[in-house]
């Protein structure tokens, strides 16, 4: 079967990155996921924004949501570790509040709105179904947590057990134990929660991007090459 243009284009361009690197793209992109993806309403500690989004790079969360609607959100490249690179940032901003539209549009691709809150007593993450279909997982602002809206708009409500005086954790440490306990539910389960093949050719090929030095510049010697 004659090889796509797409798929032309991804081995054109990584024979120009090392065979390490080639490799390293083929194994992590089998761990990316879409089925589980994280929505950030708010959050506005630099510090917070950007260990989350590592968090989520090191458990293969390939979309990360974020709602700006009273706070820009900001990463501190000394925490991020240049992870960003590596997912897909989908923002909302622009708007008193962004929130209806990005859980309306995450909704629209069929996910569960799932909010973290240790105010509704409705199930710990550990118990959470992931078998009812895609999970957008909404954290709200350090302080106040999820708004409102997203309370009226959820789902579902996931808490994590706790067992001091102190009201809640860390959003980076919620961020963490969560994705710890759900990815490893997707991991070990028979449900569809890897990118499809064209997911992984599309993401492979942007990973190429972000490592070669000029990709514009190889890419145009590609299309020259194939007469396009």
């Amino acid at each position: 079967m004659p090889k796509t243009t797409e798929e032309q284009l991804y081995e054109y361009l990584a024979q120009f990155i090392t065979e390490n690197k080639r490799n390293k793209i083929e194994e992590i992109v089998q761990w990316r996921t879409r089925y589980l993806t994280v929505v950030l309403e708010d959050i506005y500690q630099p510090h917070n924004a950007s260990a989350v989004l590592r968090t989520c790079e090191c458990f293969g969360i390939q979309d990360v949501h974020i709602i700006e609607n009273r706070n820009k959100y900001t990463v501190n490249p000394d925490v991020v570790m240049g992870s960003t690179k590596w997912m897909n940032l989908h923002k909302y901003s622009g708007k008193l509040n962004n929130t209806p539209d990005a859980l309306n549009a995450l909704k629209a691709q069929g996910y569960r709105i799932v909010a973290t809150t240790p105010h509704k007593n409705d199930c710990i993450i550990t118990e959470l179904d992931m078998s009812k279909g895609k999970v957008a997982l909404v954290m709200g602002t350090e302080i106040d947590g999820i708004s409102q809206t997203v309370f009226d708009m959820a789902d579902e409500f996931v808490k994590i057990p706790m067992y001091g005086f102190t009201e809640s954790f860390n959003i980076s440490v919620t961020a963490a134990m969560c994705l710890h306990v759900l990815s490893n539910k997707l991991r070990s389960s028979d449900l569809p929660w890897q990118l499809s093949a064209e997911e992984q050719l599309l993401l492979k090929t942007d990973w190429v991007r972000n490592i070669l030095t000029k990709p514009e510049l190889v890419e145009a010697e590609f299309y020259k090459s194939m007469n396009l």
